[in-house]
């Protein structure tokens, strides 16, 4: 069964991929800037979807910023973005 993905668990697996603290990771930073390379963003893409989000690769890698993402994984009225 598939889990709900929440901001904090996004915002904690991104900061796992970037070696960095969860709450380093700012809603508005460029993720490839801050060392996300296509590899994690796979790893990443792949551990959402077996979360049950329905998003790809190219989802996330048109506009790599936590916003953005978080816009696409949570379902909207569930969760503060800027959690």
């Amino acid at each position: 069964m598939a889990t709900q993905l929440s901001p904090a668990t996004v915002r904690t697996d991104i900061a796992e991929m970037l070696h960095r603290d969860p709450e380093d990771i700012t809603v508005s930073e460029d993720l490839y800037e801050s060392g996300l390379d296509s590899v994690r963003l796979l790893t990443l893409v792949e551990r959402w979807r077996a979360a049950g989000a329905e998003v790809t690769f190219v989802d996330l890698a048109e506009e790599p910023t936590l916003r953005h993402w978080l816009s696409l994984l949570i379902p909207k009225g569930t969760a503060a973005l800027d959690a």
